[in-house]
């Protein structure tokens, strides 16, 4: 299986449906995941889980406001595996011109 490490900054759709049904009214501190990254800093993280792959998606003040205002019908079918902050920009370019 195997395990993949999330920054917001790669966050798509996806994963963060999966983190939305996953916890519904949010995530506590006994589910949040703590280990050190190659750089020896603490990393934070909370893990969603699909057949073939855990994600450990790193905890930020932005994540849980993306979880807390995820609405599946925002995202287009061809943007589900799109990082969020990809489409972000593109809306906000696409409003601009």
């Amino acid at each position: 299986m195997k395990r993949i490490i999330v920054d917001y900054k790669k966050l798509t759709p996806e994963i963060l449906s999966m983190l939305v049904d996953k916890y519904p009214d949010g995530y506590d501190d006994d589910q949040v995941i703590r280990f050190k990254n190659a750089q020896n800093e603490t990393v934070e993280a909370v893990e969603v889980r699909t057949d073939d792959t855990i994600y450990l998606v790193k905890v930020s003040s932005r994540l849980e406001n993306s979880m807390a205002n995820f609405d599946e019908d925002d995202y287009e079918n061809d943007e589900y595996s799109d990082p969020i902050v990809e489409i972000a920009d593109r809306k906000i370019a696409d409003e601009e011109e």
